[in-house]
């Protein structure tokens, strides 16, 4: 089986070489940069299952990088940064990050969650593609349609007024489950567990920055949202 590719960007050697050693022990295979300019390079020059990006690198910023990554790609991108701030962490996600560890960490941690987000992934790429002319006919019933919005989950796509809606892997999981239970209102920590399948620990950034993109996608106005409701001290819940 071909080993997941993943690059790990990391201007500290000695925290890059640790990681590299651990994850290679896991049968990962790892391509290391160690500024920016690097990364970029080396992004564009194979294909990769997940990004590790630390933010304070030289030459060009992680933020630039991941920007740099984000037009290219979807690849699972995770921040790993000892910048802590609430400001740090939400520009890191609204510029595409699917996930954000802060150093110290622990490897065991990073493991855990590069499993999870490559395994999302590829989950959500494999159903994206899995369709046949054959299946056309069971899929009627996979199809969830609410105002201009239709979604398609047997091949994970979504249209609004017949044009495709690019969505990521958490984008996508977040409006199917609000779509079909249109009556539920989920909390944040809900959101959280369900999609990210991961305990939570208050940190509300990663639900409201994915929020946030999903209705800059979806919405006709963002600040007005049609489609995804707040309810104010509870959740979210869907709209019509």
């Amino acid at each position: 089986m071909e080993r997941q590719r993943i690059l790990l960007v990391e201007d500290d050697a000695e925290i890059s070489e640790m990681l590299k050693n651990y994850l290679e022990t896991e049968n990962y295979e790892v391509i290391c940069a160690f500024d920016g300019e690097e990364a970029c390079v080396k992004f564009d020059s194979a294909l990769f299952h997940l990004v590790l990006l630390d933010l304070m690198i030289p030459k060009i910023s992680g933020m630039d990088v991941m920007q740099h990554i984000r037009k290219r790609s979807f690849v699972p991108v995770i921040i790993v940064s000892a910048k802590d701030s609430e400001t740090d962490k939400t520009l890191g996600l609204a510029l595409g990050a699917d996930d954000y560890i802060t150093k110290p960490f622990s490897v065991v941690e990073v493991l855990a969650r590069i499993k999870a987000n490559i395994r999302r992934a590829t989950q959500y790429d494999a159903l994206r593609g899995q369709q046949t002319v054959s299946e056309k006919s069971s899929v009627e019933k996979d199809i969830i349609m609410v105002g201009e919005l239709t979604m398609n989950l047997s091949d994970y796509t979504l249209t609004k007024n017949g044009k495709s809606v690019e969505l990521t892997a958490k984008e996508f999981e977040i409006l199917k489950l609000l779509m079909q239970n249109p009556k539920k209102v989920y909390t944040k920590e809900q959101l959280y567990s369900l999609v990210w399948n991961d305990a939570y620990f208050g940190d509300e950034n990663a639900v409201n920055v994915h929020i946030s993109r999903l209705r800059n996608k979806i919405e006709e106005d963002s600040r007005n949202p049609r489609y995804v409701l707040t309810v104010w001290g509870i959740g979210y819940k869907l709209g019509s």
